[in-house]
């Protein structure tokens, strides 16, 4: 009989929950989706510091020969997880910087650093390096071993790599694979049930619901944004668009219940021909009216995930992982805080965009993971 009563009173409590979830209480804080920071490829969305000459060489970043610096993402991240490969040549180091700044030497500076080192004689062999950066608790491991993080002061920081020459007459190569990461600390901006959270610019034609767990915008312009502001973040989103190269994007730093302001992430799956590396009117990732985006990743019916990353005057968006558009605003501020025409500091709302009568998007897992003011 106890055991009758216990599943029964376990059932009961699993109904309650998912009662409450389907009342709309809000996803708890979770991670999001990896991102490649780099693309084996190129150096898109990197920053050179120094003389040594990165190249990419077989899908690996390659140092070439010079006095030392280092080479770092040119965004900026907070709490994540973070995983890549490292090669160093016999009888040589690197660090691994984490939340590094740009200016100054690491050591002095508030970076956070993990060495990793050859030693002389031996044959270099890939190092796998795993990284979680939470608050001010910072771990790491190599080859699946704890090793010392020289935890720096930085909430927020570039990612990167040194280079030092030291007294060694010769350059030793430092390699750098499969650097990827994912958010963590993320908190929801939707709660998946009703637009709670959320206001609706009046006298537009949108017409916004939640279908499945979806932000739904159809039949026309409107916009739809967040009732708080935000200034600098990672946000991440997924977005599909329910017909044929559909217009919308997602808007950054508006000015509260002003028109289409701010700075706009293209949504639109169009691209030339048959080559995606040529977008149409910027393409989805595409900073609109700035940068387009680089190459068209997402398809009109299925969801992708739009990973938006700013930080002062810049701005990279991801595209399924894919860094589509990496953008430094150097403009002067933009008087009507328009992101076409200059910068806008922020802070402002997020907000996504009816653009005309063919419009049929929906936008779900909305998240974000804000960083500190005036870092």
């Amino acid at each position: 009989m106890r055991n009758k009563l216990t599943l029964t009173a376990m059932a009961v409590a699993v109904a309650a929950l998912a009662m409450f979830s389907q009342a709309g209480a809000a996803p708890q804080a979770s991670a999001g989706p990896w991102l490649n920071l780099f693309d084996n490829e190129t150096l898109f969305g990197f920053t050179p510091c120094g003389d040594v000459g990165w190249t990419v060489q077989d899908g690996n970043l390659v140092s070439g020969k010079g006095s030392g610096g280092w080479i770092s993402t040119s965004s900026q991240y907070g709490d994540f997880e973070l995983t890549a490969k490292v090669k160093v040549a016999a009888g040589w180091s690197t660090s691994l910087l984490l939340r590094a700044a740009c200016e100054g030497h690491p050591s002095e500076n508030g970076s956070t650093a993990i060495l990793i080192s050859q030693p002389e004689k031996t044959e270099p062999a890939w190092r796998e390096i795993a990284v979680k950066a939470e608050g001010a608790t910072i771990t790491a491991t190599v080859d699946g071993q704890p090793v010392e993080v020289k935890a720096g002061s930085r909430p927020v920081g570039f990612i990167g790599i040194t280079y030092n020459r030291g007294e060694k007459p010769r350059g030793g190569e430092i390699q750098l694979a499969g650097l990827k990461l994912r958010p963590i600390s993320m908190k929801p901006l939707f709660n998946g049930a009703d637009l709670t959270g959320w206001n609706i610019i009046p006298e537009h034609k949108s017409v916004f619901t939640v279908i499945d767990g979806a932000i739904n915008i159809k039949n026309g312009n409107g916009q739809i944004e967040t009732a708080g502001t935000y200034k600098d973040f990672v946000l991440q989103l997924d977005i599909i668009s329910n017909g044929k190269q559909l217009n919308s994007g997602v808007f950054f730093r508006g000015p509260v219940g002003v028109w289409w302001k701010g700075y706009e992430s293209q949504v639109r799956n169009q691209w030339v021909g048959e080559d995606r590396n040529k977008p149409v009117d910027f393409g989805t990732g595409g900073n609109y009216g700035n940068q387009p985006a680089r190459k068209v990743v997402s398809s009109d019916g299925e969801w992708f995930t739009k990973t938006i990353v700013v930080n002062g005057n810049h701005a990279s968006i991801f595209i399924n992982g894919y860094l589509v558009s990496d953008y430094l605003d150097t403009r002067p501020v933009s008087a009507e805080s328009n992101g076409k025409e200059g910068y806008v500091p922020g802070p402002g709302t997020i907000h996504l965009q009816g653009h005309d009568p063919t419009t049929d998007l929906s936008f779900k897992n909305i998240v974000i993971q804000e960083y500190p003011a005036g870092k």
